[in-house]
């Protein structure tokens, strides 16, 4: 049976309040690290979301 492409990895916000989400992402076609701004409702704001490793 083949490998899979993707890496589940999570999103962080940056805000500092604990809140993330999980998103996919194939390591060999994007290899820098995400990086996207999204909604955080604890602060109820769009913030910076920092990818981290899913454990």
């Amino acid at each position: 049976m083949a490998k899979k492409n993707v890496l589940l990895v999570k999103l962080s916000s940056t805000a500092g309040t604990g809140f993330f989400y999980v998103k996919k992402r194939n390591p060999k076609k994007m290899t820098e690290k995400l990086a996207l701004r999204k909604y955080d409702p604890v602060v109820r704001k769009h913030v910076a979301f920092k990818e981290e490793k899913l454990k």
